[in-house]
């Protein structure tokens, strides 16, 4: 079989999923290619169009992980508790979405830095699809208190839902075991570094572009572990894969064909 996968969104250009479908692809012994589909949300109609001819799987990037998860069949359970997806694929007939973007930051987490999320005391800046699924996956996996600092007060209220270890920034007081920046680079205030924050806090910007952000550089010279969102999509793309093919992929080998 040759595999058609890519990914589609809008803007697409600085995607980096087409080399990582590549080498999965050659890594599990397949045939096929990526490409780039660009889709601003105005034409999301079309995505239905795009499954099963002239792709078999597709991942998906902002601003149509809402409308992906809307015009499938099957979800998984993340993606029906959340309402996004962030991969499709057509299997016998069938448009089926799954929601990875939080396992995929939570497999990153223990497999590039040896963190487990359990127990941990967690800061995320913004509230839009990326913290909506990693709170999520933090609440799932034990984490002791996620504090959630957002401009738009009915997005924070939605994290707060999910879990009751979600509060506020305003109800913040204490220690950080890690602190995630989620917010666009184009709204960002200038760097600072949180209180609460040590020398054994992790500071993880989920964008990678630029890999060196002015925030990830605050928290880097105040002694922090740092981190882009380089690993988040490697291993984000590894689970994707692997319900795509049904064969294992590795996170870590993903992230090196890509940094």
């Amino acid at each position: 079989m040759n595999w058609r996968v890519g990914v589609v969104g809008f803007p697409i250009e600085h995607s980096l999923s087409p080399q990582l479908h590549e080498f999965g692809l050659r890594r599990a012994g397949l045939i096929g290619s990526s490409e780039r589909i660009p889709l601003p949300l105005e034409r999301a109609g079309e995505l239905v169009s795009l499954m099963g001819n002239p792709f078999d799987a597709l991942s998906v990037t902002m601003p149509l992980k809402k409308v992906a998860a809307e015009i499938c069949l099957g979800l998984d359970p993340v993606a029906q508790r959340l309402g996004v997806v962030n991969t499709l694929r057509f299997r016998d007939g069938v448009l089926e979405g799954c929601a990875l973007d939080g396992p995929g930051f939570i497999s990153a987490l223990e497999g590039e830095w040896g963190v487990s999320a359990a127990g941990l005391r967690v800061l995320i800046d913004g509230a839009g699809g990326s913290a909506l699924a990693i709170v999520d996956a933090l609440a799932t996996q034990g984490a002791a208190s996620i504090t959630v600092r957002a401009r738009n007060p009915e997005s924070a209220e939605r994290l707060r839902q999910i879990s009751p270890i979600v509060q506020t920034f305003e109800e913040f007081d204490g220690a950080l075991d890690l602190v995630i920046n989620t917010t666009p680079s184009s709204t960002r205030v200038a760097a600072f570094v949180d209180r609460g924050v040590s020398a054994e806090t992790v500071a993880i910007d989920v964008t990678y572009d630029p890999l060196w952000s002015p925030w990830r550089q605050a928290y880097a010279d105040h002694g922090c572990r740092t981190s882009s969102g380089l690993a988040m999509l490697a291993y984000q793309a590894a689970l994707t894969m692997q319900w795509w093919w049904g064969v294992e992929q590795s996170g870590h080998d993903l992230l090196e064909a890509i940094s």
